[in-house]
Order: C-alpha cells, then structure tokens, then sequence
C-alpha cells in the first residue's frame, strides 16, 4: 500500500478521496487553488499545496503544478477524481513517466475509451451491444453521409468522437437539415475539443439511461458491481441517480454486466469504470465508458457494501481485487440527490456565503460534501456543493428516506436546488420509476416558474 497520495481535486470528491486515504492508514496530500484555501478538505489534510489562481487552466489543469507538488512532497501516487484531469490520458502518461502512479486506468485505455469512435469499436468486437450508427467517424462526402443517415434511419443523432458531458451532439429529423448539422457539429467539436471527427447514431425516441460499475485489477480479473438509473437528467446533465435501476429483470442486468467485466479483460483494463448504455424496448445500447470514478459511485457502495474508492487505491497498488463476482450481493436501493448551488428552476449558478448548513441525518442518510457554515462557494467551479444520498430496504422505503431527509436539510445564504428535489420526490411518474432521458426537460417545461 501507497504511504502518501496526492489528491488532483477539489469539493466533495477531495474529501471523499481522503477519507479513504485515512481508512487505509494513507497520508493524504491536497492541491488546492486560492479561491479553496479555506476548504475543510485542505484543513484537514496532512499536507496541503496552493498550484496557482481560482482559474481551473492554472491550479487543477495545470499538469506541471501537480506533478511539482507530488515531487515536493514526495507522494508516490496521484488520485484525479472525477472531471478535471480524471479522463487525461497525456496527464495519466506524465504521471506515470514522473514515476508516480496513476490511481486510474492505463493511458492507452483512456485514449481507447476516451474517443468514441474507437470505444464503440473495440466494444463491438467485445461483444457489448451499442447504438446502430456509422462505423466510425463520417466521411466528408455528403452523398454517403446522407446514404448512412437513410441505413441507420431517421431520426439519428450527430456526436463528437471527442465528446462528453452531453456537449458535442446535435439531433437530425430531416434529410434537408442532414448536412448542415454535421458541418456546425465538426466546428464546434474542433473548437471544443481539439477534435473534429464526428459520428452518427440513431437517435432512440424514449430510451433510459443506465450504467454498469465496473472494478478491474492488474491480475486479469473483473467485476461488475450491479446497474444505476441515471435518467433523471437535465441538458444531458444528471440530477438524480438511483441503485438498482426498476423495473429491469435481472438476468438482463447480469447478461449485460457479464459482457462489460468480459470487456474489461480484453482491453486490459484497471481501476473503476462506468459503462453507459441508453435502454429502450428490452434492449441496451453502448454509448460511452467512463474511465473514473462517478459523481453516483455512493448508490452502489450502499447497496454493494463495497467501497468503490478505497478499492481503486488497492487496485493502483497492485493488490487483486478482494471478492469475486459471485460473492456480490446487491441488497436493497439507495437513491442520490445532487445539490446544487444554483436557482431550483431557472439553474442560474449561486455562488455566495452560506449563512446555515444543516445536514439531515438518521438510519440509511449518507452526505457528502465538503461545505459548511460559513463556507464561501467560489463561482469558478462547477455548481455542485454536495450529494444527498439514502438506502433503504425497498424502493418506496428509500423515496420516504430522501424526502425527509430533503425535508431536514437547511441551507441559508445562497440558492440550492433542493425545492426541485423536493418536488420530483413525490412525482407520481418518478414515485412509480423507469423514467426517461426526456422527463425531467419536460417535467419543468410543464412547470416553469
């Protein structure tokens, strides 16, 4: 086991990280910008470095800063997180080549996965079912994009190969507006990602957004750690996240986690991932791996048991996974809040001084975050100050548990988005589960303020 790692992260995740970094007897080591000088994480950690300014491009994506700082203070690992440098390959391979160890997957698995094309591809070959589309990335003849877009069917779906975060992506009804939108996609995604390549998929009408957790060793063995419903979400950003997904029988769970772990063995893969699928009619779909840990990772370590970033630092050591498939048991369902610091309903970022924090507590009520009375939430990060998570023996005990625990939580001084929580927690459409991509957009459309 490592005797210090360095942590290349900020908010919940950084706590969350040194936490178990603290189970394992671990020194933890926190970069940190100068707007998070006074984050209880950085208070809390055995050593703590300041990399540079508020701004992302010059303290939490600044490659050489972290590198320095693990050198400084002789770290032997680096944990990304999730964001930021997470998903990095060239931050993975000068970790590695700085002699540090990378607690993620290998550089080439980043590169593989990373780029859509390829992960589509080397998920085909593996097995694993995904969305009708282009073989690869769309030529720029616009005779044969229009002759892929009549095969696969309208309407189809226009992503970056580069991609991620729902950005990246543009829906085509019509043949007349076929081409246009590849060209506007191609831009952007240059733009944007330093990528221009574009592919097509068919576009599914009412699909659902469920994802498989996977743990993979440097011993050849891999796991699944049972599904997520991720599709509560908004523009492609998820809002509440829940373990196991209803309504899916379960030997269509394991026929889809078997060919993931399958997966994983073929690429080599190491550390945790999340393979992401959109499941209509029976069906799942591949769409993307993300090779991290998620923002959801606690809805299955309540209903597991398993501790999916301890695990993680084990794995980076070079220990083999301690439990096999078979010893898995899922055992009841956790249900996850995001909390936001943003308007309920117009999503308009809150930054600001929290005057009162008031956490809920009581059986089955995890929260992670790093705020507290008094905390100042910087505007230069992304909106997210913590999760509310709860488990219960059943569905309908753990929707109970989250709306009073929603009904507890108390924060003053700046805007949440828990009115919103409250509101979808007795949703008749929610309550009864299997919800689509599409219902929440068109829940607060009906619902506009």
């Amino acid at each position: 086991m490592f005797k210090k790692i360095l942590i290349a992260n900020r908010g919940e995740i950084a706590l969350r990280i040194q936490r178990a970094c603290r189970e394992l007897g671990v020194k933890a080591v926190m970069v940190y910008s100068e707007a998070d000088r006074d984050a209880k994480y950085v208070r809390l950690a055995d050593e703590a470095v300041c990399i540079g300014p508020a701004q992302s491009a010059q303290s939490y994506l600044n490659m050489p800063a972290i590198i320095s700082a693990a050198e400084v203070t002789d770290a032997e690992a680096i944990h990304p997180g999730y964001g930021f440098l997470s998903e990095n390959a060239d931050f993975a391979e000068r970790v590695e080549k700085s002699g540090f160890t990378f607690i993620g997957p290998t550089p080439d698995s980043i590169r593989l996965m990373g780029d859509k094309v390829s992960a589509k591809q080397a998920m085909i070959k593996a097995g694993v079912p995904c969305v009708p589309g282009s073989d690869g990335a769309l030529p720029d003849d616009p005779a044969q994009i229009k002759r892929i877009a009549k095969s696969v069917g309208y309407p189809v779906i226009i992503k970056a190969a580069g991609g991620g975060g729902g950005r990246g992506m543009r829906v085509v009804h019509t043949e007349a507006a076929l081409i246009h939108a590849v060209q506007t996609t191609k831009a952007e995604a240059g733009a944007a990602f330093g990528n221009p390549e574009v592919y097509m998929e068919k576009f599914l009408q009412n699909p659902r957004h469920i994802e498989i957790q996977i743990l993979a060793d440097t011993h050849r063995n891999a796991v699944y750690l049972g599904e997520r419903d991720c599709s509560m979400q908004r523009r492609h950003q998820k809002v509440i996240e829940e373990a196991p997904a209803p309504g899916i029988a379960r030997r269509l769970i394991e026929k889809i986690g078997d060919r993931c772990a399958a997966a994983c063995k073929k690429i080599g893969y190491r550390g945790a991932g999340t393979f992401e699928f959109l499941y209509e009619n029976g069906e799942f779909y591949f769409i993307e791996m993300n090779t991290r840990v998620q923002v959801e990772h606690p809805v299955t370590e309540l209903i597991t048991g398993i501790d999916i970033v301890r695990t993680q630092i084990a794995v980076a050591a070079g220990e083999k996974l301690p439990f096999t498939q078979r010893q898995i048991q899922l055992r009841g369902h956790a249900i996850e809040c995001r909390v936001n610091a943003e308007d309920p309903y117009k999503f308009v970022p809150s930054p600001g001084r929290i005057t009162t924090w008031h956490a809920p507590g009581g059986p089955g009520v995890r929260v992670d975050s790093h705020v507290y009375t008094n905390y100042f939430v910087p505007p230069n990060y992304d909106s997210m100050i913590g999760k509310i998570i709860v488990h219960g023996d059943t569905r309908e005990q753990a929707l109970a548990r989250m709306r009073t625990a929603l009904a507890e939580t108390v924060v003053e001084g700046i805007k949440t988005n828990i009115p919103l929580h409250r509101e979808l927690m007795v949703d008749a459409s929610f309550s009864a589960g299997g919800t689509n991509i599409h219902y929440l957009e068109h829940w607060l459309s009906q619902h506009e303020r």
